[in-house]
């Protein structure tokens, strides 16, 4: 999911850039491409990742067997 938002913020940054749209400030193309670039890496990062221990732990115990 962080990586759709930061594709997304990326692509708006792009659309900012190529058009040359002037904004405010807190909304121009470098602040849409760090926070792109801080997204990418939460989700690198494996933040916002499920996990499920319940499928993990029957799965260890299939093996065992």
């Amino acid at each position: 999911m962080l990586a759709i938002i930061a594709v997304v913020c990326f692509v708006i940054a792009l659309l900012l850039d190529w058009t040359s749209t002037t904004g405010s400030t807190l909304f121009n193309p470098s602040t849409l491409m760090l926070l792109g670039l801080i997204f990418l890496s939460l989700h690198l990062a494996g933040v916002g990742a499920a996990y499920d221990w319940r499928t993990r732990a029957s799965s260890y115990r299939r093996r065992r067997r």
